[in-house]
């Protein structure tokens, strides 16, 4: 039985593989057309369709013309499909200013990574709490961009991340989004992830247990009642933490605590590591800021970030995807 759990492993790590290169090898001659540069070529396929088999005909009838073409035609759909979406990506790279088309992201794990606490974010006690970590464990040249608390509600965000196709995870607060809450239901309609950054962004370790509670699982509530979907994740302000707050987290639903590696402004990176660069599986931090907090809009937030993750070779992926 474990051998053929091994063959079957492999037998899908093949055509993942074989998939991608096929897919990149079909997409040289596209992005060139484009203008774009060398850097601004996709590494991999964007998106989750890679490997669904063809659509077959209606039950007991004739297969379909999909299914006549067998594997090789379902291939090459999709690598047309990816083609198209890396060139409207390539235009809307140009709309907004930036100077590399962002890279498409390859086709999400079939089997997410086992998430582990990082060392030294250890609290005592705590080896059955949700992990807390910054960087998710891939070997795929990827980050993940998080966007927190809710304050700026600037329509050009929405309107930029659709026509770039670059998916994001918002943490919300609600002391700042009650005023529209609607907003953020146009960016859950695009395909954004909502998770918990508490109810009025607290410093968690200074509050009760009982407190804490109501920072986290109030807020825990209030989503799933605006939003009609209980987080799994989970952002103390601050990145400040203690077991309670673990606890009450668990409690409330809570599966994985995401804090941070990087954290963009529209004006430069600050970093947490010591090399002062991206690694695969990075987590990147920024915030729904306008002009008044800080020295840009969130497009030229988002200039900023993509500038650096793309001239690096890295793409942005979805983290509910690893998560």
């Amino acid at each position: 039985m474990q051998l053929v759990r091994q063959k079957g492993k492999l037998r899908a790590y093949r055509v993942r593989a074989a998939l991608a290169a096929l897919v990149v090898a079909s997409l040289g001659s596209g992005c060139a057309a484009d203008g774009s540069s060398e850097a601004s070529r996709p590494a991999a396929p964007a998106g989750s369709a890679a490997g669904q088999p063809a659509q077959k005909g209606p039950q007991g009838g004739k297969p379909g013309a999909q299914d006549a073409a067998g594997p090789a035609g379902a291939l090459s759909a999709y690598v047309e499909k990816v083609k198209r979406k890396q060139k409207a990506r390539a235009v809307a790279a140009k709309k907004w200013g930036l100077v590399r088309t962002p890279l498409a992201a390859p086709p999400p794990p079939t089997v997410k990574p086992k998430i582990t606490t990082r060392k030294g974010f250890e609290v005592k006690g705590g080896e059955d709490l949700p992990p807390v970590f910054t960087t998710v464990p891939t070997k795929e040249k990827v980050v993940f961009l998080t966007i927190d608390d809710g304050a700026e509600k600037d329509p050009e965000l929405l309107r930029m991340m659709s026509e770039l196709q670059i998916p994001y995870s918002a943490f919300l607060s609600d002391y700042v989004i009650d005023d529209d809450y609607g907003y953020f239901e146009k960016m859950q309609d695009r395909g954004v992830a909502l998770h918990n950054h508490t109810l009025n962004h607290r410093y968690l370790p200074g509050l009760s247990y009982s407190a804490q509670k109501r920072e986290i699982c109030g807020q825990q509530e209030k989503l799933e009642k605006r939003y009609g979907t209980r987080p799994r994740l989970m952002r103390p302000p601050y990145g400040n933490y203690n077991r309670d707050t673990l606890r009450v987290a668990e409690k409330c639903g809570i599966e994985a605590v995401p804090l941070w590696a990087a954290e963009a402004f529209p004006d430069h990176m600050e970093w947490r590591e010591w090399d002062r660069d991206l690694h695969p599986g990075d987590i990147i931090l920024t915030h729904f800021r306008g002009k008044g907090d800080w020295k840009g809009t969130m497009p030229d937030m988002i200039r900023r970030v993509m500038e650096t993750v793309t001239s690096k070779g890295y793409a942005v992926a979805r983290l509910e995807d690893y998560v």
